[in-house]
């Protein structure tokens, strides 16, 4: 069934702050031309998902962005008061001030950062940290004047290495931050095997951890890491892109140290390319994305160290990142990954929780052949109710 037919919008609509304002569930969602487009846009979107809107499925504005930039990612700091947009192009760092309307969007300089990817800022706001997986770095910034304050990269007196750096956690309680090594942007078949543990209040590289049972080089792609919400001790899970399985890592108080060990595989699902994580407010269901060929995993997350998969639902070819509504009735799945073929349908896919079933899915940018590449809730309409990388 599809929702949305009638509620494709093509021009921007400037609205008032009061007029965003009335709408129940609006989401963030930057978007790209799709393949073979004759020319070439990317922006970011402001739309209404409430499936009980009237609105629901319309753009009601539209920022504007270079159509180089190839826009990646939309973090949040710790207030929510800016939100930071990753780059796969020219200008890798963006950052919009949310308190400010309409919206601006402005460049942050990182001449260390090349293929930037995933942000996470501290729990006291006052640092980011971001990896770059084309130059093999992690940038610390700081998050009141956006300025990089240290480049981290391999060090060689530990042995640890930062190699293609995508996904990254934080947990300042135990003064860690995690990072995946991923691919080579340029070169898919070069892909990494490890996480890496960084001392978060220094950015001195710790140690290096293999998350794969396979023969090195095993090409698991870690892609994204996050730590579970209220977990004690601290636990983390990852997903392991071109290996197709789950991984947890729990902290040790004594050691200090992580151990590591898989908790799933989606092969047996016959699933593959599992992507983004998101958990709920309480922390007790975890839902894992898989491009494909498009699917929800949903687990029961009460025991962090061993998710307890209790269902799949279906979303679309390159199912990638996901939003909960507040009361998380809804789940809203954004398909499509980088652009591939096969691999983006450019539809948002809508999941009815309570009744576990899809409602149908959001076209609007895929009938003007555009794809989305990442949703976030907009933080005004969804206050603090779900937890996500870089939240």
């Amino acid at each position: 069934m599809k929702l949305v037919g009638l509620f494709v919008v093509t021009g921007l609509l400037v609205l008032s702050g009061a007029v965003l304002a009335s709408a129940e569930i609006l989401a963030l969602l930057n978007y790209e031309s799709k393949a073979g487009q004759p020319v070439r846009r990317e922006g970011i979107a402001i739309m209404d998902v409430d499936p009980e809107s009237a609105d629901f499925g319309k753009i009601l504005m539209e920022v504007p962005l270079p159509p180089d930039l190839v826009a990646h990612h939309i973090f949040f700091n710790r207030d929510r008061t800016k939100a930071y947009v990753t780059a796969l192009g020219n200008s890798p760092l963006q950052v919009i001030d949310l308190t400010r309307f309409p919206y601006r969007v402005q460049p942050i300089l990182v001449p260390d950062c090349q293929v930037a990817e995933d942000l996470v800022v501290s729990e006291d706001n006052r640092v980011w940290y971001l990896t770059c997986m084309g130059s093999s770095t992690v940038i610390m910034g700081d998050a009141m004047t956006d300025k990089p304050i240290k480049t981290i990269r391999t060090t060689e007196s530990t042995g640890a290495v930062i190699l293609h750096p995508h996904g990254i956690a934080i947990h300042n309680g135990i003064d860690r931050v995690l990072i995946t090594s991923t691919i080579k942007p340029d070169d898919m078949a070069v892909a990494g095997e490890t996480i890496t543990v960084l001392e978060a209040s220094t950015g001195k590289v710790l140690s290096s951890h293999k998350v794969s049972l396979k023969p090195s080089p095993s090409k698991a792609a870690p892609v994204e890491i996050m730590f579970s919400p209220n977990a004690n001790p601290p636990v983390v899970h990852i997903t392991n892109m071109f290996e197709g399985t789950l991984w947890g890592g729990t902290w040790d108080a004594t050691s200090k140290a992580f151990s590591f060990a898989q908790v799933d595989d989606f092969g047996t699902r016959e699933q593959g390319m599992p992507l983004e994580m998101l958990y709920n407010a309480k922390g007790d269901r975890l839902y894992v994305t898989t491009a494909k060929p498009g699917f929800v995993n949903v687990y029961d997350n009460s025991n962090p160290r061993q998710p307890r998969f209790l269902k799949t639902l279906p979303a679309a070819a390159g199912a990638h990142h996901t939003v909960l509504s507040p009361d998380e009735r809804y789940l809203f799945v954004q398909n499509s990954l980088l652009n591939l073929e096969g691999l983006s349908d450019g539809s948002i896919t809508v999941i009815d929780l309570k009744d576990e079933k899809v409602l149908g899915s959001i076209d609007t940018l895929k009938a003007q052949g555009l794809n989305p590449n990442c949703i976030m809730p907009r933080p005004n309409h969804f206050e603090s109710k779900s937890v996500r990388a870089g939240q």
